[in-house]
């Protein structure tokens, strides 16, 4: 637990610094390096299911797939170019590379990894964009985040504290039924802490939109959070399959950089939905 802690305040540092200083291009490159490293571990995991996915093309078409919203579509060229030339080099390579037996499923594989991971997570670079102010666009990308990844903390911290009816026993033995409802609750009220922080003049606000209120934030929380716990589960889904426990070593306590960014894969495209009627 304690280089959990410690892990999780480095990273909230180190997020913070990169948005502070490298501004809305500076959100929009650690996006497309954190969905980089969670699309590569989840081709391994792949792998171990014996589904041999086009790993480096498809990483190649990943970080061009989450750059698209933020470079390329000024240029007319849109995510969906770039999911359909994915699907037709794909489906070329399989003609002529992998074994009969298994060229189906490099192709399901390969294209999973790629619609599964940086098609939903250039959602957070589309609300970095959705105003002409990029800042206001970071911040509620910043807080999207934030409301996902307390509600991990939140539903951790609960259900070792009051958990005892098991929410998938089959899937995530650990989750409750319990921690889930404190994770929504935490999700909320950080949701609307940030919000009315947000608008304080002092601190240099208003950083969100103008009807974004606390109480607005934190109904918005709510469905994002619940997305974030069905995102968490389909990445266990995903592990047990795999047979491994963690995606990755190098954040301690943590894991892999897909058990950073499991709760954001769903809740991103979630997020960027309802931001839109702000």
């Amino acid at each position: 637990m304690g280089k959990r802690i410690l892990s999780t305040i480095l990273l909230w540092t180190g997020l913070i610094a990169v948005l502070h200083f490298g501004g809305a291009p500076g959100g929009v490159w650690l996006i497309a390096l954190l969905a980089a490293a969670t699309q590569a571990e989840l081709y391994q995991m792949l792998k171990r299911i014996d589904l041999k996915p086009f790993n480096r093309l498809g990483l190649i078409l990943g970080v061009i797939l989450v750059f698209a919203p933020y470079y390329l579509e000024g240029q007319n060229i849109e995510t969906t170019d770039i999911l359909a030339a994915a699907v037709v080099i794909f489906a070329l390579r399989i003609l002529g590379e992998r074994e009969p037996q298994n060229r189906t499923e490099t192709l399901g594989a390969t294209l999973f990894g790629l619609l599964y991971v940086p098609f939903m997570l250039q959602f957070l670079v589309r609300i970095i964009g959705l105003y002409d102010d990029e800042n206001v666009g970071l911040a509620l990308c910043l807080w999207l985040v934030a409301v996902a990844k307390f509600c991990d903390v939140g539903a951790l911290l609960t259900g070792l504290a009051f958990g005892r009816h098991q929410m998938s026993p089959q899937i995530s033995p650990k989750k409750t039924w319990e921690g889930a409802a404190g994770g929504l609750a935490v999700s909320a009220g950080i949701g609307a802490l940030l919000a009315w922080l947000g608008g304080l003049d002092r601190l240099g606000g208003p950083y969100f939109p103008d009807n974004f209120t606390p109480l607005h934030a934190a109904l918005m929380a709510l469905p994002i959070a619940a997305t974030a716990i069905v995102s968490d589960l389909v990445e266990s889904i995903i592990k047990r399959r795999a047979d491994v426990k963690d995606t990755g070593h190098f954040i301690p306590g943590i894991g892999g950089a897909f058990d950073l960014t499991d709760s954001l894969i769903l809740a991103a495209p979630i997020g960027y939905f309802l931001f839109l009627f702000l």
